[in-house]
């Protein structure tokens, strides 16, 4: 085994336990993985649908969907863009906002044990790694998405 391959299985067995942990937090809130992720996502921004749709990977009509699921439950709401009223965003409520936050809660909580094993040099350095494979990752994937296009 190589040293990528030992990166490789480091990283897919992480994100295995952090999506079981993202999973069961979800259900005990009655969210879906992805409707955990558009929370996270609009906790401090609005988007459009079709912005969310590319981020996420899904169809503009799956988005919409899983937008007006929430909106039925006063999590998310569909608005005018302050700066260009043709444009209708999606942002999340003060309930949607209240609970993201305790989910965001339950998550730092159920994921304690393992990052409570590192000191804060070693959390430090893990954050900084994993902002640079995150970062490469994304621009990979936006690329490959344009030569889709094409």
């Amino acid at each position: 085994m190589t040293a990528t391959d030992d990166v490789v299985d480091a990283l897919v067995r992480t994100t295995f336990e952090v999506a079981g942990v993202l999973t069961r937090i979800g259900g005990e809130h009655d969210l879906s993985l992805t409707q955990l992720r558009v929370l996270g996502i609009l906790r401090d921004r609005r988007a459009r649908i079709t912005e969310l749709a590319a981020y996420l990977g899904l169809d503009k009509s799956t988005m919409s969907g899983l937008i007006d699921r929430a909106q039925r439950r006063g999590l998310l709401t569909r608005g005018k863009n302050p700066e260009d009223g043709r444009v209708v965003e999606v942002y999340i409520t003060p309930a949607g906002l209240e609970l993201a936050e305790r989910v965001e809660d339950d998550i730092r909580r159920a994921l304690a044990p393992a990052t409570g094993r590192l000191d804060p040099e070693q959390l430090d350095r893990l954050v900084n790694l994993l902002n640079v494979v995150s970062a490469r990752s994304s621009r990979a994937h936006t690329a490959a998405e344009s030569t889709a296009e094409c």
